[in-house]
């Protein structure tokens, strides 16, 4: 394909194409979306074989290798580049970004809707003051991320690793945490309504300052810290309550089995707001 060829399809000029090609000057996020669509490759491709500067930034780390001098062996510290996208303050729709890597920190200001991520590592990103919807970011990895005034609605996070993460200002409407990992989750200042959690494993989370609506628990919600929390039209079935302190929380027009009914009265809880079901 040649430079006016692919410019023609990509509506720019055939010089714009040549100086990409010279690495005088790289493409915008948007631009190597439309590139992976024409050539029939990932995004990958290019975060694995090139660096541009205003699209990638570089996480340096420093390798020893072994090499010789004068036929003595000698080391020698090599550094090594790894890109990371910054793919802030833009407005994403329908893009498929599934198995993406080296995202580095930074997901911030954006209008994100009906985008994939499927198996895409996203570990310690930071996604802050985003509005988030219909986003499949099923079997990724969100280890140590932080969700920072954000609104997701409608996102599946089935099979997801959002173990250690930070959830704060938040609110999650809709969204499916199905056989999700979320131990050690920390939520200040947040809400669930209408989630899902069927299998999820709800271990050691710290939940402040948060609500819960229109959601039905089934599992173990294991040594987890409550402040101030509020389950409102909450169904709880088989849950079990371990090693909680369960006088902080304030039950509003909830359900519960009885199995899970006398875990809360065991652990002291107010049953005022919870009608037993059979």
């Amino acid at each position: 394909m040649s430079q006016a060829q692919l410019g023609e399809k990509l509506f720019i000029s055939p010089q714009a194409v040549g100086k990409w090609e010279r690495g005088e000057s790289v493409p915008d996020i948007i631009m190597l979306n439309k590139l992976a669509k024409i050539l029939g490759v990932d995004l990958n491709y290019f975060s694995d074989n090139s660096e541009p500067a205003d699209v990638v930034e570089s996480n340096t780390e420093t390798e020893v290798l072994e090499v010789e001098v004068a036929g003595k062996p000698v080391s020698k510290p090599v550094k090594r580049t790894t890109p990371s996208w910054n793919m802030s303050m833009g407005n994403w729709t329908d893009a498929d970004f599934s198995g993406l890597k080296n995202l580095g920190e930074k997901f911030s200001s954006s209008n994100i809707e009906r985008c994939r991520f499927v198996g895409s590592e996203m570990a310690g990103i930071l996604f802050k003051n985003n509005n988030i919807q219909q986003c499949d970011f099923s079997d990724s990895d969100f280890t140590d991320s932080q969700f920072q005034n954000s609104n997701l609605v409608k996102n599946n996070f089935t099979n997801s690793h959002l173990n250690q993460g930070q959830l704060n200002a938040s609110f999650f409407s809709q969204c499916d945490f199905s056989n999700a990992d979320l131990s050690g989750l920390s939520a200040k200042s947040s809400g669930f309504e209408k989630c899902v959690f069927t299998g999820s494993r709800l271990t050691g989370i710290s939940f402040t300052y948060t609500y819960f609506g229109e959601i039905t628990f089934e599992g173990n919600i294991e040594y987890c810290s409550f402040r101030k929390v509020i389950f409102q039209n909450v169904k709880l079935s088989n849950v079990f309550f371990k090693g909680n302190r369960l006088k902080r929380i304030k039950f509003i027009d909830c359900q519960a089995d009885r199995l899970t009914y006398e875990f809360l009265k065991s652990g002291k809880a107010d049953l005022s707001g919870i009608q037993l079901i059979s």
